[in-house]
C-alpha cells in the first residue's frame, strides 16, 4: 500500500512539514512496512515557499533587500529544479517586519518585492510564482514596479517617493526602463480574494486599518488607488479597477498585472500545479491531506479540497486530519473527503493543543489508521510482513 501524505501548515504550531512527518509517525507506529511519501503543500500564503522548495528538492536563496520602511531587511526565495522561482511578498514587504507602532501604508512599499523578482531573474528563472498576503503595502504595486526600471513621474519630472500616500502625484509613466527580462518569463500571482482595488470592498477599505489605516486615511489613500488606476488605464490602456484580485496586497495584484503582465490565479491550484501533485496522487492508494481548521470555508480555496478534488478524478480516497473541525463541513464530504479527524483527544485548551501538536497529531494518524487496518475493505491492503 501506498500512502500520500500532502498537507498545509497547523498555522501559529506546526510547518506542513513537521504536519507531514508526525502523520506518517502515526502511521508507521501501526503499520511499519507502509510506504509513506510526504510532500509539503500550501495555498499561496505563509509557508508557500518553504512547501515547494521541500517539495520539488528546490534551494533557498537569501539576500538582503529594501523593506516595507525603505530599511533593508533579508529576504529569501525558492528556486526550483525546473527553473521556476517561487517568492513570497512577505518576505520583503510583509506587515511583520513593520513594528506595531510605526505601521502607516501611506509610507510603506513593495520595493523590496521588486527587487526580488530582480534577483530571481538574474538566476534564470523562466517561470515566477508569488504568494501576495501578509502585506504591510498600500501602493498599487508602485515601489515593485520601480524596482524593476519603471520611472513613476510628477508634474516636475521626479520619481515618486515610497508609499501609498504618493500614488496622486503620478504625471507620467516611464516603462523604457522596465528589465526586459519580464517580457520571457511568466509570473503567476498566488490569490485566493476578489478584491478590487478601490471602492467599499477594495484594499484600502477591507485590509488598510489592519496595515495601521484611520478611518481617515482609509479614505485618502482609497482616492490616490483609484487615480493611480486612472493614469494606469489612461498610459499604458489597461483596465485594473475592477479586476478580482486586484485589490491583494494593497493593490499590489494591480500592480503586478499593470506592470509586468501577470496572472491571477487560486493559490491552492496554482501550488499543486508547481509541484506536480496530480503524478503523485495517481501513484497512491490513500491519501492523507490536513490544515489547522477544517470548516465550511475549507471547500473554498484551501489544500484539503484541491487536494480532494483531485484525488477523486482517481477514485482514490482522502482522509483529512486537523486540529478543529469547524461547522458544516458536509460539503466536503460531497466534493471528496471521506472522513475528517480532530487531533483534539479530549478537553483541552487551545495553548495546550498548539504546544503538543506534533504528539497529538501523530496520536490521531495512528488511531486512524488502527481503525483502517481492522476494516474489512482495506484489510488485504496491510502487509508487514
Amino acid at each position: 500500500m501506498k500512502i500520500l501524505v500532502a498537507v498545509d501548515s497547523f498555522k501559529g504550531s506546526l510547518s506542513s512539514i513537521e504536519v507531514a512527518e508526525a502523520i506518517k509517525t502515526g502511521i508507521h507506529r501501526v503499520s511499519p512496512s507502509v510506504d509513506v511519501l510526504t510532500v509539503p503543500v500550501a495555498d499561496g500564503g505563509e509557508g508557500t515557499v518553504e512547501a515547494m522548495v521541500t517539495a520539488t528538492g528546490g534551494k533557498f536563496i537569501t539576500k538582503e533587500v529594501t523593506g516595507p520602511l525603505g530599511t533593508p531587511v533579508n529576504a529569501r526565495f525558492g528556486l526550483l529544479p525546473d527553473g521556476t522561482a517561487v517568492l513570497e511578498m512577505a518576505e520583503a514587504s510583509g506587515l511583520t517586519l513593520v513594528p506595531e507602532e510605526q505601521r502607516d501604508p501611506r509610507i510603506t512599499t513593495t520595493y523590496g518585492t521588486g527587487e526580488l523578482i530582480k534577483l530571481a531573474l538574474d538566476h534564470g528563472a523562466t517561470n515566477i510564482v508569488m504568494g501576495i498576503g501578509g502585506s504591510a503595502t498600500n501602493d498599487c504595486g508602485a515601489g515593485m514596479a520601480q524596482a524593476l526600471g519603471v520611472r513613476l513621474l510628477d508634474a516636475e519630472g521626479k520619481d515618486l517617493s515610497f508609499g501609498g500616500g504618493q500614488l496622486d502625484k503620478l504625471q507620467h509613466i516611464d516603462m523604457s526602463g522596465l528589465d526586459q527580462r519580464i517580457k520571457d518569463v511568466k509570473i503567476q500571482v498566488a490569490c485566493d480574494v476578489q478584491n478590487p482595488l478601490c471602492g467599499p470592498t477594495g484594499a484600502s477599505a477591507v485590509y488598510g486599518p489592519q496595515k495601521g489605516a484611520t478611518p481617515e486615511m482609509v479614505e485618502e489613500l482609497d482616492g490616490k488607488l483609484s487615480y493611480f488606476a486612472k493614469q494606469i488605464k489612461e498610459q499604458l490602456k489597461i483596465d485594473v479597477a475592477d479586476v478580482p484580485g486586484a485589490g491583494a496586497a494593497g493593490g499590489l495584484g494591480a500592480g503586478l498585472i499593470a506592470f509586468t503582465g501577470a496572472e491571477l490565479k487560486s493559490g491552492v491550484e496554482l501550488v499543486l500545479d508547481t509541484i506536480n501533485i496530480d503524478s503523485l496522487i495517481k501513484q497512491a492508494d490513500l491519501i492523507i491531506t490536513g490544515e489547522g481548521q477544517i470548516d465550511s470555508q475549507s471547500a473554498y480555496g484551501k489544500v484539503p479540497m484541491g487536494i480532494a478534488v483531485r484525488a477523486a478524478k482517481h477514485n482514490i480516497p482522502v482522509i483529512a486530519i486537523t486540529g478543529k473541525i469547524g461547522s458544516d463541513i458536509e460539503k466536503l464530504y460531497e466534493l471528496g473527503i471521506s472522513s475528517v479527524v480532530t487531533i483534539v483527544n479530549g478537553p483541552i485548551s487551545l495553548k495546550e493543543a498548539m504546544e503538543n501538536a506534533a504528539e497529538l497529531t501523530a496520536d490521531a494518524a495512528e488511531r486512524t489508521f488502527r481503525l483502517l487496518k481492522s476494516a474489512k475493505k482495506l484489510g488485504g491492503c496491510f502487509n508487514d510482513n
